[in-house]
């Protein structure tokens, strides 16, 4: 990305955290509401390698809360759309694709290309745990998405380790899960709501598309999308 347009993020991450940046490869699995506002913001940090993940077309239904979602947009691979963006943003990036639906069958694949961070926008329990437990295991950084939906306090969103979380579903069956297979959950980074709601059990997607909806807002998502990128960035050009 040309000096001009990362003008004023390197004064303040400064020329060493722009080159770090430039000589990452981030990992965004999951291009929905959370997963394209984190790419929006990766993107536009000047991360030079960026692999995108998932199965899906945009459907009409995406529109109220995921920044990709576009009339222009329905019927779309997200992962092609998505790339597009990146490349409006960024012609020098460089962009993978990986159309799949993450399971035990395809989890090794990911792996292979080597992600120095990956941001979990998973929002299938089935994938998610096995994505987390896989990073874990391999000691692959990566932060976590929680539940989004059903949330509207935007000063409840949080960055914590998962066994700090409350108030979210998501987070609680993630935990039971994970404790069965020994991963140390204070070494899983994630963005969750501490606001109180009526929590609901999130399904045990076996197949691409088994989701049960839930209501929620652009602004929640977006913000979820956005601190798991500053988790990233803050991260990978060592600002703190």
């Amino acid at each position: 990305m040309s000096d001009a347009r990362l003008m004023r993020t390197k004064l303040l991450l400064g020329e060493a955290g722009i080159r770090r940046l430039a000589n990452s490869k981030v990992m965004i699995v999951g291009l929905g509401a959370v997963g394209g506002y984190a790419l929006e913001a990766i993107a536009r940090s000047g991360v030079g390698h960026i692999v995108l993940v998932d199965f899906d077309k945009f459907e009409e239904s995406n529109i109220n809360r995921q920044i990709l979602a576009l009339s222009s947009t329905i019927g779309k691979l997200k992962t092609e759309v998505a790339a597009a963006r990146v490349k409006e943003i960024n012609p020098n990036c460089k962009v993978e694709i990986y159309n799949l639906f993450v399971d035990e069958n395809t989890i090794q694949e990911l792996l292979l290309s080597g992600p120095d961070f990956v941001v979990d926008a998973i929002d299938s329990l089935n994938s998610k745990c096995c994505l987390i437990e896989a990073l874990w295991r391999c000691k692959i950084p990566f932060i976590s998405s929680m539940g989004a939906a059903l949330k509207t306090d935007a000063s409840a969103v949080k960055v914590c380790s998962l066994n700090k979380t409350e108030s979210c579903g998501l987070a609680k069956q993630l935990r039971q899960r994970l404790r069965r297979k020994e991963v140390n959950l204070s070494e899983v980074a994630c963005v969750f709501s501490s606001e109180k709601t009526q929590i609901q059990a999130y399904g045990d997607a076996e197949k691409e598309g088994e989701r049960r909806p839930m209501g929620a807002l652009p602004t929640i998502t977006g913000i979820f999308g956005l601190m798991c990128a500053n988790y990233v960035i803050r991260h990978l050009s060592k600002a703190d």
